[in-house]
C-alpha cells in the first residue's frame, strides 16, 4: 500500500486506497490555548478531544479548536502560515508532529511510501520553502514511512487530469497560499505559488468589517456563495469582494509567468481549479470569467471544479506514490519522459492506471 498526504495551512488530509475506495483522514491544522485544571484535561480526555498538556495549559488541537476558540472567544493559532511552517508560532513543531501523527496513523509495514504536497516557492515573496519540506520529510520519515515531496500543482494535475494524459492546467486555491502547475503529458512545464490565498481573504474581511477572523471562516465554511447578490457592508459581502480581488491577482501572475516562461502557443489546454478555497458555489464561474478574459497565449479547452475540491491534493499525491510503489526498480529512463529540457515527475502509464482505480 502507500499513502498520499495534504499538508495544508488549514486542513491535512491523509488519503489510502481500501479496495475501490479511496479512504480520507481529515484535521484542521490549527490549536487553541486553554487553562488547565484536572478537571477540563479529564473531560477532554473522556469526549476524545485531541489535545495535548504543556505546563499550566492546555492546548487543544484539530478540528475542536476552531470550536473551543468561538466558545472562549479566542482566536486559534495555526503551526503553518502562508503556507509553511510557521516561523512566529513557538508550539508550530509540537502541534505540527500530532497532527501529522494522528493523521496519517502507523505505516501497514516500515517503509511504506508516501507522498506529502509541498508548494512552490512564490513569486510574490521572498519566502522559501526548503526548510518547509525538508522539516515534513523529517517528521513523516520518523514516524516510519518513506517520504517524498510532491508539487502541489502537480498534485492536482494527478488527481483531476488522468483522462487528459495529465495534461493541463491544475490550480489548487489553499488556505496559504495558491499553487499553480501548468503540466504537458505528466511533464511539468511551470510551477508556482503566490503566497495569497483563502487567509488572505479571511483576514482582509476581517479586517473590513471589524469581524473576528476565525468568525469570518466559520461563516465561510457554512453556506457562503459566490453569487454577488449580498449587500455590501456584511461579512459575505466583503468576502464576495475579496474573492474576486484574489483571483484577478492569481490570473495576472498566471499570465505574467506564461510570458516568462515563454510557453508554445497552439497549446489547447483544460483548467482544473481545487482546494478548500475553492470551495465556494460560485467559483467555478467566477474563475471562468476571469480566466477566459486573460491574455493567454494558449487556447483553455474547459474550466471545470473539482468534485471534492477540499480532497483534491491528497487524492493526487497517493496516486503519485501508489505509481512509484508499483515500479520501484523501473529504470530511470523508463520512469521519467523529458520535454524541452523537463522531467516528467512520475510514469505517465502508472499513474494513470492508479488514477482510474482511485
Amino acid at each position: 500500500m502507500a499513502k498520499g498526504l495534504d499538508v495544508g495551512t488549514m486542513n491535512i488530509l491523509s488519503a489510502r486506497q481500501d479496495g475501490s475506495e479511496t479512504v480520507f483522514v481529515q484535521q484542521r491544522n490549527s490549536f487553541v490555548e486553554i487553562e488547565y485544571s484536572d478537571m477540563a484535561e479529564q473531560m477532554l480526555s473522556r469526549s476524545d478531544v485531541l489535545h495535548i498538556r504543556k505546563d499550566e495549559k492546555v492546548y487543544v488541537v484539530g478540528d475542536d479548536a476552531l470550536n473551543f476558540a468561538n466558545i472562549f472567544n479566542k482566536e486559534t493559532r495555526r503551526p503553518m502560515q502562508h503556507g509553511i511552517l510557521s516561523s512566529d508560532e513557538q508550539s508550530a513543531i509540537p502541534m505540527m508532529k500530532l497532527i501529522l501523527e494522528q493523521v496519517v496513523g502507523e505505516p501497514d509495514y516500515p517503509g511504506e511510501r508516501l507522498y506529502f504536497s509541498s508548494p512552490a516557492d512564490p513569486i510574490d515573496s521572498d519566502l522559501s520553502t526548503l526548510y518547509h519540506q525538508k522539516t515534513l520529510e523529517s517528521f513523516i520519515d520518523d514516524i516510519g514511512y518513506d517520504a517524498e515531496p510532491i508539487n502541489e500543482g502537480m498534485s492536482v494535475i494527478y488527481s483531476e487530469l488522468a483522462d487528459n494524459s495529465f495534461t493541463g492546467l491544475g490550480i489548487s486555491f489553499g488556505a496559504g497560499m495558491t499553487n499553480v502547475c501548468l503540466s504537458y503529458y505528466a511533464v511539468p512545464v511551470m510551477k508556482f505559488s503566490v503566497a495569497r490565498g483563502g487567509d488572505w481573504v479571511d483576514e482582509q474581511a476581517a479586517q473590513a468589517t471589524g469581524t473576528p477572523v476565525d468568525k469570518v471562516t466559520s461563516i465561510k465554511e457554512e453556506d457562503f456563495e459566490l453569487d454577488f447578490q449580498t449587500d455590501v457592508g456584511g461579512v459575505e459581502g466583503a468576502l464576495s469582494i475579496y474573492y474576486e480581488n484574489l483571483l484577478d491577482y492569481v490570473v495576472e501572475r498566471i499570465v505574467q509567468e506564461v510570458d516568462e516562461e515563454d510557453i508554445e502557443e497552439g497549446l489547447d489546454v483544460p483548467v482544473v481549479v481545487t482546494g478548500g478555497t475553492a470551495s465556494p458555489d460560485g467559483f467555478q464561474d467566477l474563475f471562468r470569467d476571469h480566466i477566459e478574459d486573460a491574455e493567454i497565449p494558449f487556447s483553455i479547452s474547459d474550466v471545470t471544479h473539482a468534485s471534492e475540491p477540499l480532497y483534491s491534493v491528497a487524492r493526487g499525491a497517493l496516486v503519485a506514490a501508489r505509481s512509484d510503489e508499483e515500479e520501484p526498480e523501473q529504470d530511470a529512463a523508463g520512469a521519467t519522459e523529458e520535454a524541452g529540457g523537463r522531467t516528467a515527475d512520475k510514469p505517465t502509464q502508472e499513474a494513470a492506471e492508479a488514477a482510474e482505480e482511485s
